[in-house]
């Protein structure tokens, strides 16, 4: 009898009775010694995160709070709104253009695998990034706080601990950051095994995730000690689902994914016309001006990574319309998209987040039938397909927001044809040359 393999050829018969090969676990011995690396790199890491979110909290707090109250104006009224981004613009494009290292290469070439920077870059990435999360553009800080650990893990560990494999540095840093920034391990372990599986592998899976994972859960372990983060929006439990409910799932993940895969298209040319402009002087203000303009249009909800005004959002989804939920929607990627083509310093995880949830909770405004968790988790599932590329990220954001076990289900269904719709195309990030990765 003839055996054929998944990809259609025939196997011969004696070789497909064979069993697969096994690859061999690790003994303790070795992974012992990564231990301590990645508890320390897991701590540091995200009290880098803390300390940099803490340090742009107290300023976002003087900027939209006891600085307009004292000049008399209104706290989100559209000139304030509109001076602060500019301002926010021209500061940051100051630091990039005198600071030492530039903050780091153009950040559309960045993704959340960073490359290794020089030290003399970190201080000036990590205040842009400070000014930026303050001042209101719609990026997040997993980017550049990614960035900064991995040369801060490489540049220290190289020195304190020369005998440990270089490579290992910077995969503890990305996994205790991103263990940091979600405040849990099981993500930093997603994305790992993810980017592993494209790679050639020796031993076990467990085995290669063992470091990442350590170094993740003290991230994590550290940024709930400190600062308590959560995820979870508060929305109403969803029951046992029904047909109607995988129908919802199925249109709303697809036009999530459908409306990222718009941003994704338009990145590369809206990356380049700020780039015609030649300076960060020029380009960054500029970037300010636009996004004033929309601020103006979508109202301070659209101001900022996004992560606190979804959770407002969710405290009372019949407060908006289904018409205000759609401009909010289109206005915040619009804003991503902006101030992620013209030099802001920052990642697109959490606004996209604040795209998918509008935009569920527009489905749940326009349909009453459409259960509000189900919407804003497909929502959001959709959109991080389409702008990160991340499946396993997307799934497991998608999930913790709504904590409802009863929607993981739908979840992984509708992902597939979201999925369909955004592989293979282009992503947003960029190549030095301009043009996109794919």
């Amino acid at each position: 009898m003839c055996v054929y393999s998944v990809y259609g050829e025939p196997v011969a018969q004696d070789t497909a009775r064979q069993p697969p090969p096994t690859a061999p676990t690790a003994p303790a011995r070795t992974l012992l010694p990564f231990i301590l690396p990645a508890v320390v790199v897991g701590v540091v890491a995200a009290l880098v995160f803390v300390g940099v979110s803490a340090a742009a909290e107290q300023l976002q707090h003087v900027l939209w709070g006891p600085l307009p109250d004292a000049l008399g104006v209104g706290r989100y009224s559209v000139p304030w709104m509109f001076a602060v981004l500019v301002a926010t613009g021209i500061t940051v494009g100051l630091v990039v253009w005198k600071v030492p290292g530039h903050a780091g290469p153009d950040p559309a070439t960045l993704g959340l695998d960073a490359p290794v920077m020089a030290p003399a870059v970190l201080p000036g990435l990590l205040v842009v990034t400070a000014l930026m999360l303050a001042g209101g553009p719609s990026l997040g800080p997993e980017n550049p706080i990614i960035a900064a650990n991995v040369g801060l893990a490489v540049w220290l560990g190289t020195r304190l601990l020369p005998r440990t494999p270089g490579a290992l540095w910077p995969v503890l840093a990305e996994a205790a950051t991103i263990g940091a920034l979600f405040g849990t391990p099981v993500a930093a372990a997603l994305v790992i095994s993810e980017a592993l599986a494209g790679r050639p592998m020796r031993g076990r899976l467990w085995d290669n995730v063992f470091a990442p994972l350590t170094a993740g859960a003290c991230g994590a372990m550290t940024t709930a000690l400190v600062s308590r983060p959560t995820f979870d929006l508060g929305l109403p439990a969803m029951g046992r689902p029904h047909a109607k409910d995988l129908l919802a799932a199925l249109v709303i993940a697809s036009a999530a994914a459908l409306l990222g895969m718009c941003a994704v298209y338009a990145f590369p040319y809206v990356h380049a016309g700020f780039r015609r402009l030649r300076h960060p002087m020029l380009m960054l203000p500029a970037g300010g001006v636009v996004l004033g303009a929309l601020a103006a249009l979508g109202g301070h909800l659209t101001l900022f990574k996004g992560l606190s005004e979804v959770g407002e959002l969710a405290r009372a989804p019949e407060g908006w319309s289904a018409g205000q939920f759609a401009v909010m929607t289109v206005v915040k990627l619009t804003a991503l998209l902006v101030s992620a083509s013209c030099g802001f310093r920052g990642g697109r995880i959490f606004p996209a987040v604040f795209v998918g949830t509008s935009l569920g909770l527009c489905a749940h405004a326009l349909v009453p039938a459409v259960h509000p968790s189900l919407g804003v988790a497909t929502g959001v599932l959709g959109m991080l397909l389409a702008i990160t590329r991340q499946g396993w990220v997307s799934l497991f954001t998608a999930a913790v927001l709504v904590a409802s076990p009863a929607i993981l289900t739908l979840l992984c269904i509708a992902s597939l044809p979201a999925w369909l719709l955004v592989t293979g195309r282009p992503q947003m990030q960029l190549r030095p040359d301009g043009t996109p990765v794919r």
